[in-house]
């Protein structure tokens, strides 16, 4: 694979830091890589890929996120709540379509149901697959709108009575995001931007593809590019793309915090770092509002991965050390991938 490497060295400590991104690099196979870490706001930032590079530096490219978006839909309900404007408890149905019959359990998801993937709702619809299934490797949510996604919500029979069970869910999410639209009288991606993105300053963050040469290209399995995905209603639970020098930023907020001055937003941020259940097999692994939460020699780790059809993306950090670690590649995800593995590593192995 060859490897270009673009390295920004900010103190003395860096340089060992640059060897250990590039000796991790070698390990994933991808046509554009980028391995980031920040150490208390320390930046370093290694480049690679087999494409040959373009005319503007990967780590200035926007990425999806996929499922790594979470994070984002995690903050943004955190801040609104240490707002006022609503609460963990509040029921999502009573919000998004009051007065409408929906099956008692569905009455009972709370917000905070769906966020932690304990609202007993499947992964998808039931009737997202028939529309999905001839586009699968192309655009499986583009025919799926948001109206969709509310109504299969509406009447939907949850497996599991909510409160009781985790069970990963991009539907769930999904709904959290029109929820909260519908509860505040704004468009999510508006939403989004005056409650996180806007104050963090992350205006290189965003839901839909930007001007066109700044986005970078996912590929499938064989090297073949795949268009810029739709996500249709599926918006809060996959739909964000940011370069990784903005995942830093969103990662150094939960590490640093902001400026006291903003005590909605600090509070939000301390509340998705805090642990609230137990999940996985006999409840070994704790799970924050919207990070999953590991232990490593170095203290708790906090971080969410994230694939599209032809991107792969990693998001993590230690709260006790002020580590962060960032990855990005655009090759879709396989059997056999080290990305996840590789970039883990990085946040649990890296004193």
């Amino acid at each position: 694979m060859t490897d270009v490497a673009a390295v920004r060295v900010d103190t003395p400590g860096s340089p060992a830091t640059a060897r250990l991104l590039a000796e991790a690099a070698r390990a994933i196979d991808a046509p554009d890589l980028v391995l980031a870490v920040s150490r208390s706001g320390v930046r370093t930032v290694h480049t690679g890929g087999s494409a040959e590079p373009g005319p503007v530096p990967r780590e200035l490219m926007a990425y999806e996120l996929g499922s790594a978006s979470k994070p984002y839909a995690g903050l943004l309900l955190a801040r609104l709540v240490a707002q006022g404007r609503v609460r963990y408890a509040d029921r999502a149905a009573d919000l998004l379509a009051p007065g409408f019959p929906v099956h008692p359990a569905v009455r009972r998801i709370t917000l905070r149901h769906l966020l932690t993937h304990t609202s007993g709702l499947p992964g998808l619809p039931a009737d997202f697959y028939p529309q999905a299934v001839p586009r699968w490797s192309t655009d499986p949510y583009g025919g799926y709108p948001a109206d969709r996604v509310v109504r299969a919500f509406l009447r939907a029979r949850p497996r599991h009575r909510p409160g009781t069970r985790w069970h990963y869910s991009n539907f769930a999410v999904s709904v959290l995001g029109h929820t909260l639209a519908a509860a505040t009288g704004t468009p999510w991606e508006v939403l989004l931007h005056q409650q996180v993105l806007a104050p963090l300053g992350l205006a290189a963050t965003r839901v839909r593809p930007g001007p066109e040469g700044t986005e970078a290209v996912g590929h499938r399995r064989d090297g073949t590019p795949v268009p810029a995905l739709d996500t249709g209603g599926f918006t809060a639970a996959g739909a964000v793309r940011a370069t990784p020098l903005d995942l830093l930023t969103f990662l150094e907020a939960h590490v640093a915090g902001p400026e006291p001055t903003d005590p909605a937003l600090a509070t939000a941020l301390t509340e998705v770092r805090s642990p609230v259940l137990r999940r996985g097999w006999r409840h070994a692994h704790t799970h924050t509002l919207t990070w999953f939460h590991h232990p490593s020699p170095y203290g708790p780790v906090l971080f969410h991965a994230g694939a599209t059809l032809g991107q792969q993306a990693f998001l993590g950090f230690r709260p006790d050390t002020g580590l962060a670690v960032v990855a990005t590649a655009t090759r879709r995800v396989h059997r056999a991938d080290t990305f996840v593995a590789t970039a883990y590593g990085l946040l649990t192995e890296t004193p």
